[in-house]
């Protein structure tokens, strides 16, 4: 069976082919691709049909989507959902959302408490709450400022692709894990451990996370 990931929450993005087994949680990777960022739009579905031909499979063989629902780009978030769900409507297959903050906590060197962290850019920040003990539960996503990231992180573990935020943190006397940026290889397998839970979206469900308010949203002026 194949699985199909998609992350275009960020400047750049990626797509990820993996062969799963129903019952097993192993997942094999089979290629990453990476996506441009501003050209999602255009990249995506393309990309998508490209990877398939190369290694001689159809959209049929699909059986499952995974995908980052959020935070990130407005436009790049709404990109990435629309294909999904257009594909899981289609082919009548499970979905997977995953947040990229749960992605960053679960990249993590395996600490039982993380505060996971994504640059959200205007000086802000995206922060995630995660246990990972006894079994992985989101306490809290919010966006932050500066100083009150600073002030929530205070005795915690930080854990980050951001060097700018891992920085600042550890300048704080903070505890940083600076790892990698998650690609679609680990939403892949967080996708597929909730496919195997049951824990999948319909179509029709599956909305962006995006945790931020849209700059229309904060200056639209109220209606009287």
């Amino acid at each position: 069976m194949l699985l199909l990931a998609t992350d275009t929450s960020g400047k750049n993005g990626s797509i990820a082919l993996a062969r799963v087994t129903p019952g097993q949680g192993e997942v094999e990777i089979v290629e990453v691709v990476p996506l441009a960022g501003g050209t999602f739009s255009a990249q995506l579905v393309p990309q998508i049909a490209a990877l398939l031909e190369k290694y001689g499979y159809r959209k049929s063989d699909l059986a499952g989507f995974a995908v980052v629902s959020g935070p990130g780009s407005f436009t790049g978030l709404r990109v990435g959902l629309a294909a999904i769900k257009a594909l899981a409507e289609i082919l009548h297959k499970p979905i997977a959302a995953v947040s990229l903050l749960e992605a960053v906590a679960r990249t993590s060197a395996g600490r039982a408490r993380v505060l996971s962290v994504l640059d959200a850019g205007r000086g802000e920040v995206y922060v995630g709450d995660y246990d990972q003990e006894p079994e992985v539960r989101m306490r809290s996503e919010r966006l932050l400022s500066r100083n009150e990231f600073l002030a929530q992180a205070e005795a915690r573990v930080v854990v980050t692709p951001d060097a700018g935020w891992a920085q600042l943190a550890r300048e704080a006397g903070i505890r940083v894990e600076q790892i990698a940026y998650p690609d679609t290889g680990v939403i892949a397998r967080l996708g597929w451990e909730r496919i195997q839970r049951g824990e999948t979206i319909t179509p029709e469900a599956l909305d962006a996370n995006y945790i931020r308010r849209s700059d229309a949203e904060i200056f639209s002026k109220p209606k009287l």
